[in-house]
């Protein structure tokens, strides 16, 4: 025998959305749109669970630094069906997520494979690290006749640089 009410969880289910507090931390987006988000060398790599959504009703769009990732999950409508437990959340949903400087948001790339969409973020070339060769044995960088110049932000006192 399956118990298809429990008073308690109900109730439960009642005074929260009386109080207006999601089910999950993230609330019902991150429900229907669980997500992982890691950087892996020169990209970072976003993950959507989206099962059970056609991938025709997937937009993922970038405006300014907002990626924003749109879905829609059509509900059953089958006439004969008496309901036991429904958790998988029905309708349109999305998420947005502010991109930092140093992406090149010209070359994101999505794929949709087994209900996983994956958006694929580069770093851009101007942010990436770079080693800096250091010249030996060659003459300062200015001319001898040039006038010693002060560094900027040396707080402990005012040397300067000498020919």
């Amino acid at each position: 025998m399956v118990l298809t009410f429990d008073p308690f969880r109900e109730f439960d289910r009642l005074a929260d959305r009386m109080l207006g507090v999601p089910a999950v931390a993230g609330g019902p987006a991150a429900v229907a749109m669980p997500m992982d988000l890691y950087r892996s060398g020169d990209h970072f790599v976003l993950h959507c669970d989206l099962a059970g959504i056609d991938p025709g009703s997937v937009n993922v769009d970038v405006d300014g630094r907002v990626l924003t990732i749109r879905a829609e999950r059509s509900a059953r409508t089958d006439a004969d069906v008496q309901w036991l437990r429904r958790e998988r959340v029905t309708g349109a949903f999305e998420r947005r997520l502010t991109l930092g400087d140093g992406l090149d948001l010209g070359r994101i790339d999505a794929t949709w494979q087994d209900g996983v969409l994956t958006v694929t973020i580069p770093v851009a070339e101007a942010a990436k690290p770079r080693r800096i060769e250091i010249a030996t044995g060659r003459a300062p960088a200015f001319a001898p006749s040039e006038q010693p110049a002060t560094i900027e932000g040396d707080t402990t006192s005012s040397k300067s640089i000498a020919s």
